[in-house]
């Protein structure tokens, strides 16, 4: 069965060096699909399946073009990325992988915290300008501060553990309960967590409910100085609020990391595949974006918190054994 595997990463390629699939003729294609990928008649008559990652942005136009499509496995949680109307009216099967990497992305944020409390990339800018200056690296410790965590799933739960180790307070808020936090933490209403914690930290799916979740009106009822780290997605809140509440000091740092890996400095758009295909359409969040970068309280990543070889292993291998699951009709990781 032929498939067409897009997005191949550098990461990816010793797993396939060790495992060998030979049920399946695989072409490896390290660029994305989307409407701009030319392919030959060939791959357009005759793939099967299409692994991607949320580059690839799957179109009608770029799905009507294959004539014998049967599955589309993406080797992401999300799947904003493709049409899923044109899939369930086309009766093509699109397998999403399993939520996974708690630990991974509880450790990076983590990682993100101590380094905005620590000013670890100020003086590491600093250094590089030949300007020290020790007064402005003066950190804080983090058994004396209030983690909100908004969104109760794997990876809030796993950050609220480690969190409790450092002796900080930790405050959950989430549209939906879980027992297991209530060991550990304690469960505040949104507008609670806001006005009590010293870092705010999101991880929850984007939903038409919560976009720009945090937005003037948010900062407005936080802490003189807090922290905002966020490794979800970049609708959850408004940049143009972040920005102005980073020059006024009522956030003292924030960590981002919702960029592509593919975003260059300087261009004219900066692509992000969970908007489904969109990029930021105004040149002012463009502008916002560019002087982020430049702060030394903020740090922007290109969505590392899950990149782990434990993580990519497990979702190459699990995407595959998803494949063969739904070629001998167990649907196992479905979304259509």
């Amino acid at each position: 069965m032929n498939i067409l595997f897009f997005d191949l990463r550098e990461s990816e390629k010793p797993f396939f060096e060790h495992n060998k699939y030979s049920d399946f003729d695989i072409n490896f294609k390290e660029e994305s699909l989307n409407e701009r990928t030319k392919l030959s008649d060939y791959e357009y008559e005759n793939t099967c399946i299409l692994c991607v990652y949320r580059s690839s942005i799957l179109t009608e136009k770029v799905l009507k073009k294959f004539k014998n499509l049967r599955i589309i496995a993406t080797r992401s949680h999300g799947f904003t990325h493709i049409d899923i109307d044109y899939c369930i009216k086309h009766r093509i099967t699109v397998i999403n992988t399993e939520q996974y990497g708690e630990e991974a992305v509880a450790e990076f944020a983590l990682g993100v915290i101590i380094d905005l409390t620590r000013k670890i990339k100020s003086a590491m800018m600093d250094i590089r300008d030949g300007k020290i200056d020790p007064r402005k690296y003066e950190g804080e410790l983090l058994n004396k501060k209030t983690l909100g965590i908004i969104g109760c799933g794997k990876v809030g739960l796993k950050l609220a553990k480690i969190a409790k180790l450092f002796d900080m307070k930790v405050l959950v808020s989430s549209y939906k309960e879980s027992p297991q936090f209530e060991n550990v933490c304690n469960i505040v209403p949104f507008n609670t967590l806001l006005a009590q914690s010293d870092i705010i930290y999101l991880h929850m799916p984007f939903t038409t409910e919560n976009y720009r979740i945090i937005g003037d009106e948010e900062f407005k009822k936080m802490k003189d100085g807090v922290y905002l780290v966020n490794t979800s997605s970049v609708e959850l809140i408004d940049l143009k609020a972040l920005y102005k509440n980073l020059l006024s000091n009522k956030v003292s740092g924030a960590g981002l990391d919702i960029l592509e890996s593919d975003f260059i400095k300087g261009k004219t758009n900066i692509f992000m595949p969970d908007l489904g295909g969109e990029t930021m359409s105004t040149k002012q969040n463009y502008k916002i974006t560019e002087k982020l970068l430049d702060m030394q309280n903020v740090l922007i990543t290109p969505h590392l918190a899950y990149n782990t070889n434990e993580y990519i292993e497990y979702v190459l291998e699990s995407t595959f054994n998803n494949i063969r699951n739904n070629i001998k009709g167990i649907y196992s990781n479905r979304v259509c």
